[in-house]
């Protein structure tokens, strides 16, 4: 279902601009950065781009994704929802000259349809009120057969109930840290990252050395990552009011609902992430 406003939520778009405003990524080493992107681009069909490519970052919040995508391309539209992360990417990107910046949901992303070469939506969808619907106006925007890649957050249908089980826990805790002012959910961020993410993603580092299988270690996704990453996903998790979670039956049969074919899911973390071409 969609607001009045459409499909966005008002506070959560505000804790996000408060996030990239607190976390620009500034911190982030360009080797890791490169890695990430690597990961959540890693089923992207790259042979499939025309020279000189047009196409979108919808939510683009600091531009992280960006920095890497526009090099690669003839023209990056940026777009998201929030006036503050704007201003980051801005910053951010200033070097660019190929990007541009637009204050806009998914909803009403101001491209004509059928005009994208390319589209693009990481971490973003499961935070809209409807991510079926955000997804939909994201495939619009594409010309026939041109690629979209999505990362949205799984429901742990690829791990043991017990699991599952821990992070219902921890999503309780989400939902009433989430509702504090800004401020406030970002010091208990900061605890959770010292104390929970920290611990547990270089004791996934230290027992992966050891010749552990780490796949279900909770947190080993970050055991490589810097203390700077793990900060800001930290407050990313738990200061987040709205997310929803889906298999990956769920995000295939939205994807293919949304139009589009060829949808490929990688299957290493972060889980899911999934590209497919639209028909």
């Amino acid at each position: 279902m969609t607001s009045n406003d459409g499909n966005i939520d008002r506070e959560t778009v505000r804790d996000f601009g408060e996030e990239w405003r607190r976390f620009d990524q500034s911190g982030v080493t360009r080797p890791e950065m490169e890695r990430m992107f690597g990961e959540y681009f890693a089923v992207f069909p790259w042979d499939a781009l025309p020279a000189h490519a047009e196409g979108f970052d919808a939510g683009c919040g600091s531009g992280r994704w960006a920095a890497l995508m526009a090099p690669r391309v003839g023209r990056l539209h940026c777009l998201d929802a929030s006036e503050t992360a704007l201003a980051v990417a801005r910053s951010q990107l200033s070097h660019l000259g190929n990007v541009d910046f637009t204050e806009a949901p998914i909803d009403a992303m101001p491209l004509a349809d059928n005009s994208q070469d390319f589209g693009y939506s990481l971490g973003v969808l499961h935070h809209l009120p409807d991510p079926a619907a955000g997804l939909a106006a994201c495939v619009r925007k594409l010309k026939p057969g041109a690629p979209m890649q999505v990362y949205i957050y799984y429901a742990f249908d690829n791990k043991p109930l017990w699991f599952a089980v821990l992070w219902r826990v921890s999503d309780w805790i989400r939902r009433a840290v989430s509702k504090a002012p800004f401020a406030v959910k970002s010091v208990l961020a900061e605890i959770f990252a010292a104390l929970i993410y920290w611990p547990l993603a270089r004791g996934a580092r230290f027992a992966e050395r050891r010749g552990r299988n780490v796949a279900n270690w909770p947190l080993s996704a970050y055991r490589w990552r810097s203390y700077y990453s793990i900060r800001t996903d930290a407050l990313d998790r738990f200061g987040t009011r709205l997310e929803h979670r889906l298999t990956r039956a769920q995000i295939t049969a939205m994807m293919e609902k949304a139009g589009l074919r060829d949808i490929r899911f990688s299957d290493a973390v972060p889980f899911w992430c999934a590209s497919g071409r639209k028909i």
